[in-house]
């Protein structure tokens, strides 16, 4: 049997994203400081608009993933304050380290996890309710004033649109009472069957940006300039070098609990890992993942026919693979279909 994800688009509702907090950036120079440090445009960011970004290091490997927007309204004549939301587990080093570059900037970081709460909406409740304040997001990464806070349009899941609201704490219990209670469970399995998952603890410096596909959900700006591990994340974008794409696989309810940072091997190499999980969401019937793969692993030229993905080792539970929302790159999967390295 395999699982499956309960399609919330008839229903939907809302769910605290607990495992979320936001940092809060402030000063005339914030907007440029953050341009130079994360892989996406920030001075552009109006308040019609949010972005998905990497934060890197020098390697071009993820140190945390971000959702940038514009706060709440700014006082005459001051630049509007950025909120930066990302997971509550790499906060605190992310904000550190940001911090340490800053030196001259007029900007100051801030933890505002306190102050800001993180609530995600998702499916058609969602969507009448925003509808019903005013709010009406046509694209994913729009972004609109609402219920004293700010909403974001996320990339949908198949069936299902996807929402974050950002505001005062004590504007949430009002919303989460109107709304269905969704599980964070299920929100999991909608970041997974969305194609877009953030970079938790377990994966830091694990993956390039488009390791996880952010290059092709908006969350790479390959005109902006340079920011740590430009150079790497550039080239592999211009020279064809990557050997890596994000994919959404499954395993049955019999399978051991599925979790980030887990290897993924594949029967064609038995020498070593071919993947590792980047997110994974228990649902009806066994386990969703999100997933980086080595694209060889993955064609589908008859010779390959017979070679199967496990989790955890070898004779660990069987994975299959479930279609992503979005294409991949032919390029890439030409390549993989062919059995060979793209542009080795």
């Amino acid at each position: 049997m395999q699982p499956t994800v309960t399609n919330p688009s008839s229903t939907g509702g809302a769910v605290t994203l607990t495992h979320w907090g936001v940092i809060r950036a402030q000063g005339v120079d914030a907007a440029s400081f953050l341009h130079g440090q994360l892989s996406n445009d920030v001075k552009g960011i109006a308040p019609a608009h949010a972005r998905l970004a990497a934060y890197c290091n020098a390697q071009g490997r993820m140190l945390a993933s971000l959702i940038v927007t514009q706060g709440m309204a700014p006082a005459a004549g001051e630049p509007p304050d950025l909120w930066l939301c990302c997971r509550a587990d790499l906060l605190a080093a992310t904000l550190k380290r940001l911090s340490m570059f800053v030196l001259r900037a007029k900007a100051r970081l801030s933890d505002a996890s306190a102050d800001i709460a993180v609530i995600g909406l998702a499916g058609q409740s969602a969507s009448s309710w925003l509808g019903n304040q005013g709010v009406v997001l046509d694209s994913a990464w729009s972004a609109a004033a609402c219920a004293g806070g700010r909403v974001l349009r996320l990339p949908d899941a198949p069936g299902a649109s996807r929402y974050l609201w950002l505001g005062a704490g004590d504007q949430a219990p009002a919303m989460l009472a109107a709304l269905p209670a969704l599980d964070l469970a299920g929100w999991d399995a909608l970041e997974i069957t969305a194609g877009v998952v953030p970079v938790q603890a377990a994966t830091v410096g694990a993956f390039v940006p488009q390791m996880l596909n952010y290059e092709l959900v908006g969350g790479v700006d390959f005109k902006k300039g340079c920011y740590p591990g430009q150079e790497i994340v550039a080239r592999s974008h211009y020279l064809g070098k990557l050997k890596r794409r994000g994919v959404v696989l499954s395993a049955s309810s019999d399978a051991a609990a599925a979790q980030a940072g887990q290897e993924i091997w594949w029967s064609g190499d038995a020498g070593q890992p071919a993947g590792q999980v980047a997110h994974a969401a228990a649902v009806e019937g066994g386990w969703l993942l999100l997933a980086e793969m080595k694209i060889a692993a993955l064609g589908d030229a008859p010779d390959r026919a017979a070679s199967t993905l496990h989790l955890g080792a070898l004779g660990g539970p069987l994975l299959t693979r479930q279609p992503l929302p979005y294409a991949l790159p032919q390029e890439d999967t030409q390549d993989a279909s062919l059995g060979r390295e793209p542009h080795a």
